[in-house]
């Protein structure tokens, strides 16, 4: 029995270090959504906690304000200096990547409508 049990201690410090490894490398890619990106963040930031882990709720903003893509840059410099990230939570984190990406969606199509109109007056 005192052998089985110090082969889980094993596997899950393994599996552990495997999933440390995976939220260390881990950053939004060109093309990923939000969504997507916190979807993946929390799932693996979940399994450490099963693991073992301690691991806050600030921690997991931290990261996923510095691993996002160029794009958000800006935005994750107004969301540091604007909100103190010991109270915010994850989903309020969320909410505002997701409004930010949409404004950004409405001025991409109209400046592709600015730009069609322009050029048949031409």
């Amino acid at each position: 029995m005192k052998k089985r049990f110090q082969e889980n201690i094993r596997v899950k410090r393994a599996q552990l270090q495997a999933l440390c490894k995976d939220f260390e490398t881990l950053h939004m890619k060109e093309g990923e959504t939000v969504f997507d990106f916190f979807s993946c963040t929390l799932t693996i930031a979940n399994k450490m906690r099963f693991h073992g882990e301690k691991m806050s709720d600030v921690s997991i903003i931290e990261k996923i304000l510095r691993f996002t893509i160029s794009k958000f840059d800006y935005v994750a410099c107004s969301i540091e200096e604007s909100n103190d990230l010991d109270i915010m939570t994850i989903d309020e984190l969320q909410s505002s990547l997701l409004v930010h990406k949409q404004r950004m969606q409405r001025h991409t199509v109209e400046e592709q409508a600015l730009k069609i109109t322009l050029d048949s007056s031409i």
